[in-house]
């Protein structure tokens, strides 16, 4: 890691607080941007103040989605050549990629660098045809934030980029990155419980895809015992991934690999110091994924398969 590093944090949320501390774990001079109080010092009120005073390296924006854009015009704005981290999903809506001056812009999709999925990934692209794979997640939203009233939280808003297809995105992200671009989707999904949110809290996708013909994702709000699970059918094996248990099960040969959260966050952090994108997303890749958001959307209210 490069030595006296400086990153400022735009956002001190659960996630701001979360990359706030983990980078300071990891030695790096960290600033928090916030508009609210906060007990962190230094703390900065403005982005554009914080890049004047606090001349960072390296910028993580962490606020809500909506706000994103405004984050990213104001590091263009400024000239901003760091290294720049956004947090998923990258917009909250398809937008021309603005030209910036940034040596790395990435989303933070961090289970790329999940020790497991990334044994998937070297197990699929060994595949010599893929048939069929399913990814299921889901958890009750009210459990997120123990501390906070789960209607007033963005995920609850679907003006702040809530909802469960943009904030549980990493299952589009990953689905994606291993199974290559959809050529065609289905979806159907919305507002279906009685959680008084206005976001989309259940979806359901079912994809074609560069490399697999037969790709389902499903994704809630709703689950109150989490489940985060990978399923995968080759013509030589049944793989079988856990999220939750950190297991994954080659035709029933079961290997438990350990992970923390913070485990792949730190990962996530040290890809980006050392400038290696092998496991990180890019801005493009990013938008990917919003495009494969707004699909799902369009197919759930024309009640039709959307094609490239």
């Amino acid at each position: 890691m490069p030595s006296h590093l400086r990153a400022s944090v735009v956002g001190y949320g659960s996630i701001g607080r979360r990359h706030a501390r983990i980078l300071d774990d990891l030695g790096v001079e960290v600033a928090v941007v916030s508009r609210r109080f906060v007990s962190f010092t230094p703390h900065y009120s403005d982005l554009t103040i914080a890049l004047s005073d606090w001349q960072p390296d390296y910028v993580i924006v962490a606020n809500e989605t909506s706000l994103h854009e405004r984050e990213i015009e104001t590091l263009i704005r400024e000239k901003f050549e760091g290294s720049v981290l956004v947090e998923k999903p990258l917009f909250d809506q398809v937008h021309k990629l603005p030209d910036h001056r940034f040596s790395l812009a990435v989303v933070a999709y961090n289970l790329r660098c999940h020790p497991l999925l990334k044994r998937l990934k070297l197990l699929l692209d060994d595949a010599s045809n893929l048939i069929t794979a399913n990814i299921y997640v889901g958890s009750y939203l009210p459990d997120w934030r123990p501390n906070s009233d789960y209607r007033q939280t963005y995920s609850a808003k679907s003006a702040l980029g809530g909802g469960v297809l943009r904030d549980l995105s990493h299952e589009l992200d990953y689905a994606l990155w291993l199974f290559g671009s959809w050529q065609r989707l289905t979806a159907f999904g919305g507002h279906l419980s009685s959680l008084e949110i206005d976001s989309d809290d259940a979806y359901t996708l079912l994809m074609e895809t560069q490399h697999c013909p037969m790709l389902s994702i499903h994704m809630n709000y709703l689950d109150r015992a989490p489940r985060r699970e990978i399923s995968v059918t080759t013509d030589e094996h049944t793989i079988r991934v856990n999220l939750i248990e950190n297991t994954i099960e080659i035709d029933g040969n079961l290997e438990r690999i350990i992970a923390s959260q913070d485990d792949t966050y730190i990962a996530e952090h040290k890809a980006v110091f050392s400038g290696n994108p092998e496991d990180l997303c890019s801005f493009e890749e990013g938008m990917e994924t919003l495009a494969t958001i707004e699909a799902a959307e369009l197919s759930a209210s024309s009640h039709t398969w959307v094609t490239r």
